[in-house]
């Protein structure tokens, strides 16, 4: 790999891009302070959190003792979950409508059947909010048909003679108001339990994602010249580090702010500029028929020399494209290609035994394991990649891909933009 490999680094400069989520920045705060302090304990170095320094919105300062060196670590979260709440305020049925939207993208222009493909699980994944959204319909329909039953029962038992037409008309409008009143309780209550069945987040996900067939809206186009303009901003202060981690859909997006900065001049080939992506689900935004930008942006980033670019996933994560290279199976691969290195986190191994199993059908909270603490270790450390004396560039120089690394195109897609 490129970049200083030899020199440490003693301050750093974190810009971390999350997924789709809808919190507060403090959240990844609160996670990044008990998991450092669980790895800490795990692999014998030391670190504290503190306020960011000067300049810093939405971060934390991160003082480390790690192999031998100390070092000093701002981190910063680039937010965009005001974007993510608004495009979640949609009610029940405006959610269903757009179920329908997200399953015509996805089935009419037939990259669902190429995700399947390339990787069950994520597509899975995929399919579960839909199955779900549509079983608790079918749920609604049936309290509601079950309640026209029993209201109509009910007032068969009390007419008679010469009141039995009136109850009749009576009967049928009293049923059809008491299940309608039901069907929509129902579905009321399953919205009020989605933090349960996680059902409505992830389709609010997958349909912002779907929305433009693949393109950026613009209000997210503003937002990634946005982070840009931050990178660029440390890019100019004397840190040895600037290092761009992206979490799930937050992985596509940085590729797309780091790849204008690259394109605008702002960049010097000095090894100081890293990205680390992690649990990445691209092919979800790239298989799409108007990802044109995003495609190009990919084969852009990816034989660039202003950067290192590390990209780890893990089997294990059944929401991402594990050990799929974003930039191969988009079928975008340049001629000089340089990037990602495709590592695994490899979490049977990396995890012991029994936290496996109190994990593996955790799926949500899997797909959040990068980010934290590991009871055995590997090469894959959070902690010491964001607060350690090597650069990302020193500490995999020399690494192979994964052996296990899919590389297959499988998109149908491949225009850029």
């Amino acid at each position: 790999m490129g970049g200083s490999a030899g020199e440490r680094v003693k301050r750093r400069r974190v810009f971390y891009v999350p997924g789709y989520d809808p919190f507060h920045p403090r959240r990844y705060r609160e996670l990044y302070r008990k998991e450092a302090a669980a790895q800490a304990a795990v692999s014998g170095y030391r670190l504290s959190l503190s306020p960011a320094g000067q300049g810093a919105r939405y971060g934390w300062r991160v003082t480390a003792s790690m192999e031998g060196a100390r070092v000093v670590s701002d981190i910063e979260v680039l937010v965009w979950s005001d974007i993510v709440r608004a495009s979640m305020s949609n009610g029940i049925f405006a959610t269903y409508w757009q179920l329908v939207k997200t399953v015509w993208v996805y089935v009419g222009s037939g990259a669902i059947f190429r995700l399947i493909r390339l990787r069950k699980g994520p597509a899975i994944a995929a399919l579960y909010p839909i199955v779900m959204l549509i079983g608790q319909l079918a749920l609604a329909a049936g309290v509601l048909l079950a309640l026209r039953f029993v209201v109509s029962a009910g007032f068969g038992m009390a007419g008679g003679g010469a009141l039995a037409v009136p109850f009749d008309g009576l009967s049928h409008a009293a049923a059809g108001v008491a299940g309608v009143i039901g069907a929509a309780l129902s579905l009321a209550w399953f919205r009020s339990k989605d933090k349960w069945f996680y059902a409505y987040y992830l389709m609010h996900d997958y349909a912002f994602t779907a929305q433009a067939q693949g393109a950026y809206p613009p209000v997210l186009t503003a937002r990634l010249a946005e982070f840009s303009d931050r990178i660029a901003v440390a890019l100019n202060e004397d840190w040895d580090e600037v290092l761009v981690v992206g979490h799930s859909s937050g992985a596509h997006f940085a590729v797309s702010a780091l790849a204008d900065l690259i394109r605008s001049g702002a960049v010097a080939v000095d090894g100081r500029l890293a990205f680390l992506s992690l649990g990445h689900v691209v092919p979800m935004a790239s298989f799409l028929p108007r990802a044109q930008r995003l495609r190009a942006d990919l084969a852009y980033l990816s034989a660039r020399s202003e950067l290192s670019w590390v990209d780890v996933t893990a089997p294990g994560d059944g929401c991402a494209f594990a050990l799929c290279d974003p930039v191969s199976v988009t079928g975008v691969a340049p001629q000089g290609k340089r990037w990602p290195l495709v590592l695994s986190a490899a979490f049977t191994q990396t995890l012991s035994p029994e936290r496996w199993r109190g994990l593996r059908w955790r799926f949500f909270r899997l797909h959040f394991q990068y980010l934290c603490a590991f009871d055995r270790p590997g090469d894959y450390d959070y902690f010491l990649i964001t607060a350690g004396p090597r650069s990302l560039a020193e500490r995999f120089s020399g690494r192979a891909p994964s052996r296990n690394r899919i590389t297959t195109v499988v998109n149908r897609y491949r225009d850029i933009a």
